[in-house]
């Protein structure tokens, strides 16, 4: 979209020159003969940028300053004054100008102190816009759940998240927990400061120390020049530190002190730094057990779990499904830009019954997975992954069967829908028929039943 410019000068040669030029780079550009016929303009229309002299008739070129500043701030300006009114070129500058510029005037230089500014308030605004999406994606809306334990869980993120306090969120893979560590984040004091995720489970145990906190160059073989690492990447804001559990054992004492005493020392360095950093932590495993086992230190548990919040499994929300069903219709229909409106019934049907190991994960993956299939404005059993409606209707044998081949044929049937609902896993089908294992093996052998 074109800039638009006025320009407002009492001199006319200098008004229009300045016009004539700005229109020749592709400006949209409109003048004014004194403050006050530009203040008229600037209520009617929006300006991006206003270049107006400071000596004028009517209002003086300070006031239209002040009034801009007061009715529409993100507007730019520029102060046109001659060398001797330098003193109150300073005074423009602190009453809110962004630039001024000499009489009398060169425009090459005029033209670049414009651009400078318009690219500069075309970078802050697409940064403007990109906060607030992250800060939306990063709300409390999408911890979708109307169930009690969802419900629990909001309310104890809401009182966390205005506190700096340390916090552990507990949960099986694919529960959200780094949602949760956002939604922490981004409604906190520190929501504009840097958010910074590491997995400690991804990095090699030889690197990890050096990529937490930093290090100097020549610190170790490869150290070709200095590093921060992400605590003090994360100064001032949030550093998320997922699958904790598997921080390596030496490691945990440092993380202890750069916890309490916030301060760290980075690799090759004797002298510590101070880092002010708030701590989320996130596990899928027992840490009290790897604490019992003499895998994770109790004191550092213990500083880490100042509040835990616990995300409960799907199995324990399902009424929460078709919320979070369609939430990720939602989400991927504007994505792909599909006019699916959601799924139908024997769909959602069977996305209530499944066993969703993969927890919320899972689920969203399902649904993207659906939406690229579907054809229709609804998402039907067969836009699903075949081992929902494998099996999901049995298929009855013909008339001429003995009841004998036709109860074998239906529990051969039934029995291979609840090994594929449960990926083959034998412990856990048997436990879902309510039969013992070598009860499931011997009917998986007599009943020819594939394995895989």
């Amino acid at each position: 979209m074109t800039e638009r410019i006025i320009v407002v000068d009492d001199e006319q040669i200098i008004r229009e020159s300045i016009c004539y030029i700005l229109r020749k780079e592709g400006y949209s550009v409109s003048e004014a003969e004194n403050g006050r016929a530009a203040y008229d303009k600037l209520i009617l229309e929006s300006f991006d940028l206003v270049i107006t002299d400071l000596e004028m008739p009517e209002m003086k070129g300070i006031e239209l300053l002040e009034r801009i500043t007061h009715m529409n701030p993100q507007t730019s300006v520029i102060i046109i004054t001659a060398y001797g009114s330098l003193e109150t070129a300073i005074v423009a500058l602190r009453a809110g100008a962004s630039d001024y510029i000499l009489k009398p005037i060169e425009f090459d230089e005029l033209l670049v102190k414009i651009r400078r500014l318009l690219d500069h308030k075309k970078v802050a605004l697409e940064n403007q816009f990109l906060r607030r999406e992250l800060h939306r994606s990063s709300d409390f809306s999408n911890l979708v759940g109307k169930s009690t334990p969802m419900q629990r869980v909001i309310s104890l993120i809401q009182k966390v998240s205005g506190t700096d306090s340390t916090i552990l969120v507990t949960g099986k893979s694919g529960t959200g927990k780094e949602l949760v560590a956002k939604a922490i984040h981004f409604n906190s004091k520190r929501s504009i400061q840097p958010f910074i995720t590491v997995n400690c489970g991804a990095i090699p145990e030889t690197l990890i120390e050096s990529e937490l906190f930093g290090h100097k160059k020549g610190a170790f073989t490869g150290a070709v020049a200095d590093k921060l690492g992400y605590f003090k990447a994360a100064d001032s804001g949030t550093l998320f530190l997922d699958e904790i559990s598997e921080m390596p054992m030496q490691l945990q004492v440092k993380l202890l002190r750069a916890i309490e005493q916030k301060e760290i020392t980075p690799v090759g360095m004797s002298t510590s730094i101070s880092v002010d950093v708030r701590f989320i932590a996130a596990t899928n495993r027992d840490l009290q057990k790897a604490v019992s086992d003499g895998r994770f230190r109790e004191d550092l548990f213990y500083r880490l779990n100042v509040v835990d919040i616990k995300l409960p499994p799907l199995s324990e929300r399902r009424e929460d499904i078709p919320l979070l069903v369609d939430h990720f219709v939602k989400k991927f229909r504007q994505e792909m830009r599909k006019d699916i409106q959601g799924v139908d019934n024997n769909a959602m049907q069977l996305l209530m019954q499944h066993e969703w190991k993969g927890e919320i994960r899972e689920l969203e993956n399902i649904i993207e997975r659906a939406i690229i299939f579907c054809n229709n404005h609804y998402i039907a059993v067969n836009d699903l992954p075949e081992f929902f409606h494998v099996g999901s209707t049995i298929e009855l044998p013909s008339s001429d069967s003995s009841l004998e081949g036709a109860m074998n044929n239906l529990e051969r049937q039934y029995i291979l829908a609840e090994l594929r609902k449960h990926n083959f896993n034998k412990e856990m089908t048997a436990e879902a028929l309510k039969i013992s294992l070598p009860t499931l093996y011997r009917r998986i052998k007599d009943l020819q039943i594939p394995q895989a």
